[in-house]
C-alpha cells in the first residue's frame, strides 16, 4: 500500500516536471513571437495554453484522489499539499507566457518592443527560460542548491526589470504612452513568472527542510508565499 502511494506521488512529480517543459517552451516561443512579431507562432503559444491549464486539472484531480483514498497525515499530507500550491504557480506561468504571446498578437504586424529596449527583452526572455528550466530539476531532484540560484536569477531579471523602467522614464522616450504601456506590462510578466519560479522553489526547500523561507514585504503584498 505505501509503495503504491509513494508510485502516486512520484507521478504527481513527473507531471509536475512535465509542467515546467511545456511553460518552458511557451515562455521561449512566446518572447520570440514578441520580438519577431510572429502572429502564428504568437497564436500557437496562446492554444498550447490549454494544455498547460489541463495537466494542472489532472494533477489537481489526482492529489484529491490520493487525499480520499489514502488519507494521508503529517509529512504526506504536506507533500500533497505543496504540490496543489505548486501546480498553480506554474500554471500562473503558464498564463504569463501567454500573456506575452498576447502582447505580441495585438501589435501585428507591428512589433511591441521598440529597437532599443530588444535587447533588455532578449535578456529577460534568457532568464525566463533559464528559472523554469532549474524549476523543473529542483522539483525532479529536490536540490536545495539549485533552488537557491532562483533566487539569484530572480534578482538579475529583477535588475532587467529596473532597467526597462529607466528606459521608459528617460527624457528621450519618444515612442508615445500606448508602447510605454505595452512595455510595462511585457517587464512585468517576465518579472512575475520569475517570481513564480521562486515561489515553487521555495516550496520545495519547505518539504525538504520543513523550514519556510524568509518571505519580504513586497512578497506578501503580491501574494507570494513559500508554502
Amino acid at each position: 500500500m505505501r509503495e503504491h502511494f509513494h508510485g502516486e506521488l512520484a507521478v504527481l512529480s513527473e507531471g509536475m516536471v512535465e509542467m515546467t517543459r511545456l511553460v518552458g517552451s511557451a515562455i521561449a516561443r512566446g518572447t520570440t513571437a514578441l520580438l519577431d512579431a510572429d502572429l502564428g507562432l504568437a497564436e500557437s503559444v496562446i492554444a498550447a495554453d490549454e494544455q498547460i491549464d489541463a495537466l494542472q486539472i489532472d494533477l489537481e484531480e489526482r492529489s484529491f484522489g490520493l487525499i480520499a483514498r489514502q488519507q494521508p497525515v503529517a509529512t504526506d499530507l504536506r507533500v500533497i499539499i505543496t504540490g496543489l500550491r505548486m501546480t498553480a504557480d506554474l500554471e500562473r506561468m503558464g498564463d504569463l507566457a501567454r500573456h506575452v504571446a498576447k502582447l505580441a498578437r495585438m501589435r501585428y504586424p507591428g512589433s511591441a518592443i521598440p529597437a532599443e529596449l530588444r535587447g533588455t527583452i532578449v535578456e529577460m526572455g534568457q532568464v525566463a527560460e533559464r528559472v523554469v528550466a532549474k524549476t523543473g530539476s529542483v522539483i525532479a531532484t529536490r536540490d536545495l542548491t539549485l533552488a537557491a540560484e532562483l533566487e539569484t536569477d530572480d534578482d538579475a531579471m529583477d535588475q532587467l526589470h529596473r532597467t526597462l523602467f529607466a528606459v521608459l522614464l528617460s527624457p528621450d522616450w519618444e515612442h508615445g504612452i500606448e508602447t510605454a504601456i505595452d512595455v510595462t506590462l511585457c517587464g512585468r510578466y517576465y518579472e512575475r513568472f520569475a517570481d513564480h519560479a521562486v515561489s515553487v522553489a521555495r516550496r520545495v526547500v519547505y518539504l525538504v527542510t520543513g523550514e519556510r523561507p524568509h518571505v519580504t514585504s513586497s512578497e506578501h503584498q503580491t501574494g507570494l508565499r513559500p508554502a
